[in-house]
This record gives C-alpha cells, structure tokens and sequence, in this order.
C-alpha cells in the first residue's frame, strides 16, 4: 500500500468557513502584509517568513518542495470575514510508509483564536485519512510554544516525546522539538467525531 496522492493534484478543500487552495507563487499578495507587520508571528518557527524578501523565500521553498513530491502547502481564506488568514502545510511525504506531517502552520494575529485553525485541521485531517490514506499524522512544534502545543492536543494530538536539540531556530541556536501524532484509528473512532463536534 501507498498514499492515495498526486503532488501534481490541485486540491482544494473547503467547509462553510475555511477554504485552502494550493499555495501559488502570485499569493505573495495576499501574505505580504503579516510578513511586513507581524513578524512575531514566526518566533518559534524553523523557517521564517519575515519581511517581503523572507516571505519570497518561504514561498518558493514551498513549491521547490512541492514539485519533488516532499510537502504540498496552502494558503488559508477565511470565509467570515472574506480574507486570507496565512498558510500551512502537508510535509515529510512519506509514500510507502503512509505517513505525512501537517505543520509550517500560521495565521495573522486576527485569525487566531477564532476557531479557523481547528476547521483548518478537520478538513486536513480528513483529506489525510480518507482521501489519501494515511495511516499516521505527525505534528511538531517548538517544545517552548505552549499555545501551539495546546493547540494541536485539543484536536486530539497525543504526544510521544521530545526531541532534543534536532534543529537550527532562524535566530541561531538550536531547539527542542515535541512530537504528537493522530493515527487512522483513532481518527476513525474518536477524533474525527469529537472535532466534529466543536464545529458545530
């Protein structure tokens, strides 16, 4: 068995929300304004989007890794108030293991909070476990970044452990990084009815 995907694919998913669309290269319109006004929103991440020229790399990393098949990354419309609210990610394919990561996640500041990341994430979650048959999702965050930590375990994440010191901050230095997975079974008994819930 293998992951039921096509990096060539246009995706597209959507609820009465949230809508994500594969990210192009011409959405640099549409981020530009976090990137230049809210660069805290990158603190913990591994790689930062920060400013016109850092959110121009962020966004052809993204598709460089795309068209070989290692990630597939979106951006992230908000129906409610009818206007792009940031980015994220499927990442670390792995084809025949039938594992992927979901992360490279962020919102601007307005965005947060509101509920959007957990549509976000019912919608991913689902793709992943229904649609392209993964048997196992994996998170990972900054070890130090408790929203995102308790952000990912309110959805139904367990976490597994640490990972200590295994990569470079853009700042310098290096951090620690928790690991939280879901896998398909427990997606299909629990988590998927219990997200479920908290959308309606």
């Amino acid at each position: 068995m293998t992951l039921n995907f096509d990096r060539n694919v246009d995706y597209v998913l959507e609820d009465d929300r949230v809508l994500l669309t594969p990210l192009k290269e011409t959405d640099i319109e549409f981020l530009l304004p976090f990137a230049l006004n809210e660069p805290e929103t990158w603190k913990y991440s591994h790689q930062s989007a920060k400013g016109e020229q850092g959110l121009r790399t962020y966004i052809n990393e993204a598709l460089k890794n795309r068209a070989t098949g290692d990630e597939y990354p979106f951006i992230v419309f908000d129906k409610q108030t009818s206007s792009y609210a940031g980015s994220t990610r499927f990442y670390d394919i792995k084809m025949h293991w039938q594992t992927v990561q979901l992360g490279y996640t962020w919102y601007g500041e307005k965005f947060r909070g509101t509920g959007l990341n957990k549509h976000c994430k019912f919608l991913l979650l689902q793709f992943a476990f229904e649609k392209m048959n993964a048997l196992r999702v994996e998170f990972r965050a900054d070890a130090r970044n408790e929203l995102s930590i308790a952000a990912m375990k309110s959805i139904g994440c367990k976490s597994e452990g640490i990972l200590r010191s295994n990569m470079p901050l853009h700042g310098g230095g290096r951090r620690d990084s928790i690991v939280l997975s879901i896998l398909k079974n427990e997606w299909e008994n629990d988590v998927k009815e219990s997200l479920g819930r908290i959308l309606k």
